[in-house]
């Protein structure tokens, strides 16, 4: 019953600031959510099917809670919920630093800043890291089958929205000032020699 609390505790914090903050821009006139609107081809599929993917992933992650799991090693449960509150964390560092340069998908029309401080200067792509680390916590704590696809699907898309979409819109948006960064931070954590 304690992983059932935690994992929904989890959900509720990493969904909440997602929602929030979605809702702070809005009153601001800013749109946050721009997967999949008036992009075309490669872009268009894989900001759909994250759209999709990320829609699904709380469904089954919430079965998941509910209805128990195949694994009940202690350790790797505790090692998911490790991962939860990391994830929440990392997730809300990332976003507060962003500031109003935060957006789910490519602005095509709106300018934004390159964010490069902070959570920044250690992984170039931390709020997707917390994504991450968030799925990968609700696996961990409640294991099957079907949440394991859709986990696997929904990093990979994640992986996919950051290599063929993001970094090639922040070479063209930031030039020269992003290549040097990307030089200096990994994708995920870490900095480079």
């Amino acid at each position: 019953m304690a992983y059932k609390i935690i994992a929904l505790l989890i959900m509720m914090a990493f969904y909440g600031i997602y929602y929030i903050k979605l809702i702070s821009q809005r009153k601001q006139g800013i749109q946050t959510n721009l997967l999949g609107k008036g992009k075309n081809g490669v872009v268009k599929v894989i900001e759909n099917s994250l759209k999709i993917v990320t829609f699904v992933a709380p469904i089954v992650e919430l079965i998941s809670i509910f209805r128990g799991t195949y694994i009940d090693f202690t350790w790797i449960r505790v090692f998911g919920c490790i991962l939860g509150i990391l994830g929440v964390v990392v997730f809300a560092v990332s976003v507060f630093t962003m500031r109003d340069s935060w957006r789910t998908g490519i602005p095509d029309n709106q300018k934004t800043e390159l964010v490069m401080s902070g959570i920044y200067a250690y992984s170039r792509n931390p709020a997707f890291l917390g994504f991450d680390l968030n799925y990968l916590s609700i696996l961990f704590m409640f294991f099957n089958w079907g949440l394991l696809i859709i986990t696997v699907l929904t990093v990979v898309m994640f992986h996919l929205q950051i290599i063929k979409v993001e970094e090639d819109f922040l070479i063209k948006a930031f030039g020269e000032e992003y290549m040097e960064y990307r030089k200096k931070v990994c994708r995920y954590i870490g900095r480079k020699r």
